[in-house]
């Protein structure tokens, strides 16, 4: 079996093109993947077509680690992009691995260790100025039977907030906290926004909340100053969507500069290269939450990793909270049910994409968040 052809498809959704990857081979099988990186999606798309000419096509599908191993040591310019368009085309090879074997993705690498993987909902906090309105959208979340929901309190960006404005997030948190109860987690979204020291006054300022990680509390890829921040926090601190491939990894480790990894299947490599960085945090005893803002095929992809982690802790997903055609795009699509994604037994990643779809919402231009505009919110969360 040989690849024949990859081809991209980008798929205005909101506040971000999906990158889709397809790619068929001289058997008739077609494999998916997703390569979706926020606001890059024509530097990713121009990337996938030509790895696509020159590594993929011709090659054997099955051949994953030969063509990821090629592309990171000839092209070497490492970082978001290439690593996004490496992980499109990995994914999409899976795809095709499992549907040859007749088997799920995850028993090509070992199998279950669960077959329920726990998630929790983003994009549900379309304004957090209101607190009635958002606590009544949280126990909407709740009622969805979702046990655990991430939010940002913060409002538009900064190195530094006043006083008042940490108040106004407390009080935003307590809401919150107030309308779930004690019974579902809550998780911080910090956006990467704070100097340590700030960091640490917002950290410290939360605790009466009990929230179960701040995520991102300072800008990503100063490893030193952000394992300043979680040897000073009383809560556990969750990062590394910033963080690519098992070398960044390695070093974000090493520093001792998280309580979380959360790995981005895309971002970071691929399917393949995050359950290497899994099993590098293993070694730390480090517990791993995938981030996961994008599309259908990511998410599938996510719920065969954690399937197969033995150090997974919770799966991010937008998927009750995203555009209202998201589940046109895709069927056999897992939906959550009291918190949690069955694991899919069918061939691959065991989803069919609706092509005709995916034409009916053709490439948005303007799908950009700016997370210093007053309303970001508005724009990502329904």
């Amino acid at each position: 079996m040989k690849v024949t052809d990859v081809s991209v498809f980008l798929v205005g959704a909101a506040w971000r093109n999906y990158v889709f990857v397809k790619i068929q081979t001289d058997s008739g099988l077609v494999g998916w993947g997703e390569a979706t990186l926020g606001w890059k999606e024509t530097a990713v798309r121009e990337l996938i077509v030509d790895f696509g000419r020159r590594y993929v096509v011709g090659q054997d599908p099955f051949d994953i680690e030969a063509i990821w191993f090629k592309l990171y040591q000839i092209e070497h310019n490492t970082g978001p992009v290439m690593y996004s368009a490496m992980a499109g085309i990995e994914m999409a090879l899976w795809d095709i691995a499992g549907k040859a074997c007749g088997q799920p993705v995850y028993n090509l690498v070992g199998g279950k260790v669960r077959n329920k993987v726990k998630a929790y909902a983003n994009g549900w906090y379309s304004s957090t100025k209101d607190l009635k309105e958002l606590a009544d959208k949280a126990k909407q979340v709740k009622q969805r039977g979702y046990r655990a929901l991430k939010f940002d309190p913060f409002g538009p960006g900064g190195r530094e907030i006043s006083r008042a404005d940490l108040r106004r997030a407390c009080e935003t948190v307590g809401a919150v906290r107030g309308a779930v109860g004690d019974d579902v987690d809550i998780l911080l979204e910090f956006h990467g926004r704070f100097s340590p020291i700030m960091a640490l006054e917002a950290i410290r300022a939360m605790v009466p909340y009990n929230p179960g990680w701040c995520e991102e509390p300072i800008p990503a890829h100063n490893q030193e100053s952000m394992a300043q921040v979680v040897a000073g926090s009383p809560l556990r601190v969750a990062t590394g969507e910033h963080t690519y491939s098992r070398f960044g990894f390695l070093d974000l480790l090493q520093h001792k500069a998280a309580h979380v990894i959360q790995p981005d299947i895309t971002y970071a490599g691929g399917f393949l290269e995050t359950k290497k960085i899994a099993a590098l945090a293993e070694t730390y005893y480090v517990s791993v939450a995938p981030h996961n803002c994008d599309g259908p095929l990511k998410t599938i992809a996510g719920i065969h990793l954690a399937a197969n982690l033995p150090n997974f802790l919770i799966l991010e997903t937008f998927q009750d909270y995203d555009v209202p055609w998201r589940e046109n795009l895709t069927s056999g699509t897992p939906q959550v049910k009291d918190g949690f994604y069955e694991v899919p037994s069918a061939a691959g990643w065991g989803l069919q994409v609706n092509e005709a779809a995916i034409a009916a919402h053709p490439e948005d231009p303007d799908a950009k968040l700016n997370m210093f505009s007053s309303d970001w919110e508005e724009r990502m969360c329904r």
